[in-house]
């Protein structure tokens, strides 16, 4: 029987086509490989071995995605939009999609690494990272570890690290027993509950959806479960960072993981480089749920960040 969550990533694949992206595979060192979604025009049309022939011609977005999905999966309503102004590159993050490594490092540290390698192999100098969820905590790294490649950081429903007492209620009050349990669900009815945490509204998804969606889309449940591992630090070990970069956290206003008043408090810790900005009648998904409504915010942020680098610029040559 064809699974249709198979089809519909076939399908959206192809609209990420036609909008100018192909799916290139980086080594990033002996034992690791990343995949990218990437400009079709900076990779060579070989069949047998493509590869990078040119630097991006526009400003660099990079989409880092959650943790129950790939780049495609999470960034779907985004990538068209973006791709007609700006160079877009969605990678799979390590151990989701075609990436994979023989290393035992689990950290966020080692995640944001691998993608700074993966982007400058593929010609990438300087670029905005956009990061959901999980992919919202590499965006915090790679900014930490990598400022001159990082320009700016736009973050929804994602904190700097996670306080092991805040995952563990948010997992209660989802009524699951753990954070693996919940972030990777074995039976439609966990799926069921994982998406109702997820979204403001309630969307009735088809029984025989859902069981194609666990078919493919939590493969390497082990190697996941240790990333989760490495997430949760305790409390006093948490440091909070001096961003040289701006960073903007765009919030769904309902949501049920990391409510509106943790992101406020993580403005407050942040700085006066940050900004919030919150997106109404939306949950945690809010990028699949008023996809619309997060596009608009979200360029205009971008554009914001192309005005004061020309203006740096300018400034340079004045």
């Amino acid at each position: 029987m064809v699974n249709t969550v198979n089809v519909i990533w076939t399908l959206v694949s192809w609209v990420v086509k036609m909008a100018g992206l192909k799916l290139h595979t980086v080594e990033i060192e002996p034992g690791t490989v990343m995949r990218f979604w990437v400009p079709s025009n900076t990779i060579s049309k070989s069949k047998l071995k493509p590869k990078p022939i040119s630097k991006p011609t526009k400003p660099v977005v990079v989409l880092l995605h959650g943790f129950c999905g790939g780049g495609l999966a999470t960034w779907q309503y985004q990538i068209n939009p973006l791709a007609k102004k700006y160079a877009v590159y969605v990678p799979d993050l390590i151990f989701f999609g075609g990436s994979t490594t023989d290393k035992s490092d689990r950290s966020l540290a080692f995640q944001a690494e691998c993608l700074a390698v993966g982007l400058k192999k593929l010609g990438v100098e300087k670029c905005v990272v956009v990061g959901f969820s999980y992919g919202g905590m590499v965006a915090f790294k790679m900014a930490e570890m990598y400022s001159e490649l990082v320009e700016a950081v736009v973050v929804s429903g994602a904190v700097l690290a996670v306080k092991e007492s805040m995952i563990s209620k948010a997992v209660e009050d989802a009524g699951f027993s753990s954070c693996s349990e919940m972030l990777m669900p074995s039976s439609v009815e966990r799926v069921k509950t994982l998406l109702s945490v997820g979204f403001y509204k309630n969307i009735p998804f088809p029984n025989r959806l859902i069981k194609d969606f666990l078919k493919v889309m939590f493969s390497n449940r082990k190697e996941r479960s240790e990333l989760l591992d490495a997430l949760v630090i305790s409390y006093k070990d948490i440091n909070i960072p001096k961003f040289s970069q701006r960073i903007h956290l765009l919030w769904a206003e309902k949501d049920k993981l990391f409510t509106p008043e943790v992101a406020q408090n993580m403005k407050e810790k942040l700085g006066n480089k940050s900004t919030l900005q919150e997106i109404k009648k939306a949950g945690h998904l809010a990028h699949i749920e008023r996809p619309c409504v997060y596009n608009r915010c979200l360029k205009q942020f971008l554009a914001s960040v192309m005005l004061d680098e020309k203006k740096r610029s300018n400034s340079y040559y004045a």
